[in-house]
């Protein structure tokens, strides 16, 4: 059979966004961030990556980046909200987001990905926290 009469597969908005939202989560975890600087870019510093506290802070408030895509042919643009830990280099953690979607949908998807626009919904100062907040995530139970 030609290629031309086999069909196409066609991969859905939100497939692509599970993508962006995961790939979003892997940046801020520190894979992403913290590569900022190994790329050689300008604009960053290896210092500026997700440390151990910004870390463990994504783990205890447990936000995960939530993504919206819109597909059309082959080129996919992407919405990414995500929160961030308070004080950290906001610019460097939405370029490392950036980078991290545009590679990961590129990757698992053959989509080209002219657009990711990265909004942060949210800053999490750790001593403004509520203690009964932290208790109800899990942080201050015994184990």
């Amino acid at each position: 059979m030609e290629p031309g009469e086999r069909g196409a597969t066609r991969i859905a908005d939100r497939v692509v966004a599970k993508i962006a939202s995961q790939a979003a989560r892997e940046a801020l975890r520190g894979g992403g961030a913290a590569d900022a600087g190994a790329d050689g870019g300008a604009d960053t510093d290896t210092d500026t990556g997700a440390g151990a506290d910004e870390v463990a802070l994504a783990d205890a408030v447990g936000a995960r980046p939530y993504a919206v895509a819109a597909v059309r042919g082959g080129v996919a643009r992407v919405r990414v909200a995500v929160e961030l830990g308070y004080p950290s280099d906001i610019g460097a953690h939405c370029g490392a987001v950036r980078r991290q979607v545009i590679e990961r949908v590129s990757e698992m998807t053959g989509m080209e990905v002219p657009e990711v626009a990265v909004t942060v919904e949210r800053l999490h100062v750790p001593q403004w926290e509520r203690p009964e907040r932290r208790a109800r995530r899990g942080r201050d139970r015994v184990r």
